[in-house]
């Protein structure tokens, strides 16, 4: 099936279905205050404190959250959240779940797996979910460590299913209706990837991969599944190791989380970098690992960095304007988070590569 921003794709849709995409397409951002959905609070996915949390950037505090702690996949509770986006009133979150001695309570040899893609109301309540809590697995209705969810236009979500090797795009009737990868099949070649960890919808249908051990990002045509773009050209560590996150901004450079090198980088098509940001600070964690970032339409760039327990706001400059969480000081008390994964700006990031 083809993707398009244009495209509206009618499923067969049951009432629950449909009701469920009234309540997407009805939830409203708020214009002011600290409330719920206020445009200009942030995100956050929490990671190792298993929790979404959105805060008032002004004050610091957290206005609204999903999860409840716990290490077990539960109604009320998400495992190492990797992933949320405001979709209308509805809240999109990837359950990663937490490796092995990452918690506590997460032994070896599988940690605490959740292998769920959920949307949640205000209230918490699990509207929808794909995947099953606690289950590992690639068959109908299963995922395997996914790390990063996107709310399609015409409907549809695209879940990167990294264990599983694959980015699918699944209907809210559950049915996959689109893939990209071999499933559990780690490789470098045709239709092949190794641990992706994003994957973004252009304005153009393409789809643009951080294809994480294989060192690069690739643009795909969903039809044929070429690759029509990639950096860098030949996989070099010293060029991007661990392709964390990548968008592509609106005058065609690609915004990338460079992660195991500790940095933010922009490119050009032709691969010229002509943004960089490390994350290292000497006050910090030695190696941060930075998860995500994300160029807003101010020109700020807000970075996960994520071993450094903070979320940030740079300049084009690389000042530091915004901080939310102590550096390199894991906590779940007040301005603390621990290995945030991702964060973004309501009203200024929805999912979608600059709509």
């Amino acid at each position: 099936m083809p993707l398009n921003r244009k495209t509206i794709v009618t499923f067969g849709a049951s009432l629950s279905v449909m009701a469920l995409i009234a309540a997407v397409t009805a939830g409203a951002i708020q214009a002011g205050g600290p409330a719920f959905n206020t445009r200009g609070n942030i995100l956050i996915a929490d990671q190792f404190n298993n929790r979404v949390i959105e805060i008032d950037p002004k004050t610091h505090n957290v206005v609204w959250t999903f999860g409840d702690g716990s290490s077990k996949p539960g109604p009320k509770s998400v495992v190492g959240s990797n992933d949320a986006e405001r979709v209308g009133n509805l809240t999109l979150i990837a359950g990663t779940g937490a490796p092995p001695n990452s918690e506590h309570n997460c032994p070896p040899p599988n940690g605490c797996p959740d292998n769920r893609v959920m949307l949640v109301n205000e209230d918490g309540k699990i509207v929808w979910q794909y995947g099953k809590a606690g289950v590992s697995g690639s068959g109908p209705n299963e995922l395997n460590t996914p790390v990063q969810n996107t709310f399609l236009p015409n409907g549809n979500i695209m879940i990167t299913d990294q264990v599983n090797e694959r980015v699918i795009v699944v209907t809210l009737d559950k049915e996959i209706v689109w893939q990209y990868g071999q499933t559990g099949v780690s490789g470098i070649g045709f239709n092949q990837l190794n641990n992706p960890n994003s994957a973004e919808l252009l304005t153009n249908g393409h789809i643009l991969i951080a294809d994480e051990n294989n060192n690069r990002v690739i643009e795909v045509a969903p039809a044929s599944h070429e690759i029509v773009w990639q950096y860098p050209t030949t996989p070099d560590p010293n060029l991007l190791n661990g392709a964390a996150f990548a968008s592509r901004l609106p005058d065609r450079n690609t915004l990338i989380t460079d992660s195991n090198n500790n940095r933010i980088i922009e490119v050009t098509e032709t691969g010229t970098v002509v943004f960089s940001y490390s994350t290292l600070d000497p006050a910090g964690n030695p190696m941060p690992l930075p998860t995500r970032a994300i160029r807003l339409r101010d020109g700020l760039t807000l970075i996960s960095d994520q071993f450094n327990d903070r979320v940030i706001a740079v300049t084009q400059a690389g000042k530091i304007v915004f901080t939310q969480g102590m550096l390199n000081v894991p906590g779940n008390g007040f301005n603390q988070l621990n290995a945030p994964y991702d964060a973004k700006l309501i009203g200024d990031y929805f999912g979608l590569t600059f709509p």
